[in-house]
Formats: C-alpha cells, structure tokens, sequence
C-alpha cells in the first residue's frame, strides 16, 4: 500500500483490508510513519515515536474491528505500560507508567497498533496546545492556527491523515475543541461509558471522559462499541446500549431539537458560527424535525468559580504526587506560569471550598437534566471563535491568577464544560467552514446515555453534508502523495 491509498481510508476500512490480507499491519505503520516525517516538523503533533512497536498486534486480535490501524495516544491521563506519561510538564519528564489502564487494554483487544505519544498542553488546562516542555502544535489546515486543545496533537495528527483515530480525552472540551478546529468528529461519551481507571476512581471529579478523535462516524461508533463499559471497580456503571453503536440506527420521528448561539458567558461569536448554526437548525427543521431556539439557564460566574476551583485542586493534587515521584519542586522552573497559579490556588482552597463547587454543579445538573426532559437535542456552536492564533492562549506570557487564567481558556470556548458537569454525551461535528477554508464544529448533547442518538443523527448529517477527510493543504498533499 502506497500513502495516496491509506489516506482514502478511515479506520475500519484500514483494518478491513488487514482481515482481508491485502495489506499488512507494518505496511500500514510505514504510511503513517511516512505520513509523521512530512507533517510533524511543520505542526509538531508528536511527543514521541515508539521504535518497539509489535507490528503483528495482538494476536487475540486479529479479527479485532480495528485489527492493524495504526494509532497514537494522548501523553495525558491514558497510561500505557513501559511508556512516559509526562503531561506536557516539564515536573513530569521521564515518568513512565507502570502499567495499562483499562482503556488502553481495550484499545489493545481493538486491534490498534500504537506508534507513539502525542502533544498537551500543560496537565491538559488549556484550549491550545503550546508548553515550554514541548513548544507549539500546529493546526494542519492553517499553520499560523492552533488545533484546539487539550487534545491538540491527537486532532493535528488525525487531522493531517498521519492516523485516522487517536487517543483523546475530554474535561472541559478537551475532545469537542480540538475536533472543532481541525474538522474532526469530536464524541465526549456520557460519563460511565468508558473506564477510566484503575488508577482513578474518576476524571476531575468525574469532569474527565476518555475516549478518541476520528474522521467518520462510522469509526467513532465502532470504537464506541470496542471500548465501552465500566472496569472493575468502577464507581459508575452505565446501562449498555440496546445494540451496537456501529449499528445503522433510525432516528425516532418528531425529534426535540433545542438550539441557541448564546453563551451563558456572554461572549461573542464569530458570525460566521452563528450563522452556520442557524443553517443547521434550518436543515434539521427540513428534516422534520421540532426545532426550537431555546436554552437552560445557567449562572456562568458562579459556574466559572467553581470550574476554577475544582481544575485547581485537582492539579494540585497531580503536582503533589508528581513531585513525590520526581523529587522536584513545583516552582517556576518545572511549571508554567498559569499552571503555577492555578497549583497554588488549589493549596489554598479547604475542603469545604471544594464541596461547595461541587454543590453548585450538582444544581447544575438537575437543571439541564430537567431541560432535557423537554428537548432530545441541545444543540450550540462547538467553539465561539475560529482556530485561534498560535500564542493566543500561551500559559507564560502574562501574569495569571488561576481564576483569570480559566476566564481566558474558556473565554474562546464557553458551550463545552457544561456537558462535563453534568456527565451527558456530547459530540461536535464539523459542519462548518469559514470563507478562508477554516473548519469549526457545532455542537449536539444528548441525554445521559443516548449516545445512540448522538450517532445516528451524526452519521445522518454526515451523509447529507459530508466533510474532509483530511486537512486539503495542498502544498503538502502533493508532497505526501509522491
């Protein structure tokens, strides 16, 4: 297989043609392997190659749904056994993880084969994904742009078509944005859905969805299907689904669709946004659907303070441990600037400050969960701004206070961190794309445990309004493609 034929597939069509064997697990690491030598000197999207890879893969999974795909992981959260977990953080270089996590097991029964790590932003608290420790990942479809974050490296390199499914994870957005930037689909699963541990109980407090970024539905549902489910031991047991996300699945008829470009922050948003908002809710209402321009309520100072407080301590809480680890010192020499702040907020915050976030957000929930016995579908921009310049949300170049640094990361991004506090699935799609060629997402949440509806209508949109499937630089396709 030459690298014109590997990018005319998403996942599951690569892996079809291992189980078919017209091509080869190594054949398809030399694509993406290709792919990485012409990309990541230009948008900087990977940390580490691994050079041990078993190109044969599992072999219980030979007839697995992602049997041979090659496929990167997130250098966040996600532990696989014998590599470096460093965050994005100066404080955490030279850590490996002792072992998989459950994901990562199950990404390994998926059949994947994983070649490599791919860049953060620093403990993951930044809507771009620039660090001293690794320097700025670039958006592949415009080099000056950032690819989101904090799953930034993951989406360039999907992206790019280096993979077409890598690792991501999602607490404030981290998922959704970056899908948003870079024209990817972006699914945070509803929490529950997919195991986190053992090493934690939760994610942020049960903020933190692990799951991955992909081109196509179809691979997204797939995956879904490969990896969902709690592990042993963990604190939330989601019911499974009634039949396979990969399924063709009808959309019920009269469905409820809400939809609003107001951020409770009180944010711009690029008109461009809103108006490919507007342009959806026309085409769903075309469809038939019950369309209407309506949203929760929502108190976004008091949400900002406690999303503040509760990012805060649980960095703090890493930091501690990685010190404990790493006999360093948490000072201006291991962590950014912002990242600091936030550290020392954390420490000083009592017990009860952290119970009264957690308060509110449990108001939250009931709130938005009463919304959704109303509605099936709310639906938003992803982001309120195009990709943002490189340096925009650098962490070192001003002197933030952890509260103002949170104002500035979710400044750009004010439609996501909800659906982490209240725990439904989420998903952006990347139905827009600015007059300049930029793609952007819209949002669709769903009540707790519809992903089921999130995919089908997804795969539905997908079909009427298809996207790129790779960033169409077409400097460097040409490149790529000879």
């Amino acid at each position: 297989m030459d690298v014109a034929e590997y990018l005319q597939h998403d996942g599951l069509g690569l892996a079809q043609l291992v189980r078919q064997g017209e091509v080869t697990a190594a054949e398809l690491a030399d694509c993406a392997l290709a792919l990485a030598g012409v990309w990541n000197p230009r948008i900087n999207a990977l940390v580490e190659i691994f050079e041990d890879v078993d190109l044969d893969g599992e072999p219980a999974a030979a007839d697995a749904s992602f049997a041979g795909v090659p496929f990167l992981i997130k250098d966040l959260v996600l532990q696989a056994g014998g590599r470096s977990s460093e965050m994005g953080s100066r404080l955490g270089e030279g850590l490996v993880a002792p072992a998989d996590s459950d994901l990562m097991v199950r990404f390994r029964q998926a059949g994947l084969v994983t070649l490599g790590r791919t860049t953060v932003p620093e403990m993951g608290y930044n809507c771009a994904t620039e660090t001293v420790a690794c320097g700025a990942t670039r958006n592949p479809w415009d080099l000056s742009r950032s690819p989101g974050g904090s799953s930034g490296g993951s989406a360039a390199a999907v992206a790019a078509g280096i993979v077409p499914v890598a690792h991501a994870n999602d607490g404030g957005g981290s998922i959704r944005i970056p899908a948003s930037c870079c024209g990817l689909v972006g699914l945070k699963p509803g929490r529950g859905r997919v195991p986190i541990g053992p090493g934690a109980a939760d994610g942020l407090g049960g903020l933190g969805i692990e799951f991955v970024l992909t081109r196509t539905v179809r691979d997204c549902a797939a995956m879904l299907d490969a990896v969902q489910g709690a592990g042993i031991g963990d604190p939330y047991v989601i019911a499974p689904p009634e039949r396979p996300y990969g399924e063709s699945l009808p959309i019920p008829s009269g469905l409820r669709i809400a939809y609003t470009a107001e951020p409770w922050s009180g944010v711009a948003v690029d008109p461009e946004i809103r108006a490919a908002l507007e342009a959806t809710a026309r085409l769903l209402a075309s469809l038939g659907y019950q369309v209407e321009q309506v949203a929760p309520a929502l108190d976004a100072e008091r949400f900002a303070q406690a999303n503040t407080d509760l990012w805060s301590a649980h960095i703090a809480h890493w930091v501690v441990d990685i010190c404990a680890a790493t006999g360093r010192s948490a000072d201006s020499s291991s962590l950014e600037q912002a990242t600091l702040a936030i550290y020392e907020h954390g420490l000083r915050l009592s017990a009860v400050d952290l119970l009264h976030a957690e308060d509110f957000f449990n108001l939250v929930s009931r709130d938005f969960g009463h919304f959704f016995t109303r509605h099936d579908i709310l639906m938003t921009p992803t982001v309120a701004q195009l990709p943002w310049a490189i340096g925009e949300h650098a962490s070192t170049g001003g002197a933030y206070t952890a509260r103002s640094w949170t104002d500035h990361v979710f400044g750009d991004v004010p439609f996501t961190a909800v659906f982490n506090v209240t725990g439904q699935p989420a998903i952006s799609l990347p139905l827009g794309r600015s007059e300049s060629g930029l793609p952007f997402g819209i949002q669709f949440a769903a009540s707790h445990g519809r992903e089921d509806l999130l995919l089908a209508l997804a795969a539905r949109l997908e079909q009427i309004q298809p996207w790129p499937q790779i960033a169409d630089q077409l400097e460097f396709q040409s490149r790529i493609r000879s």
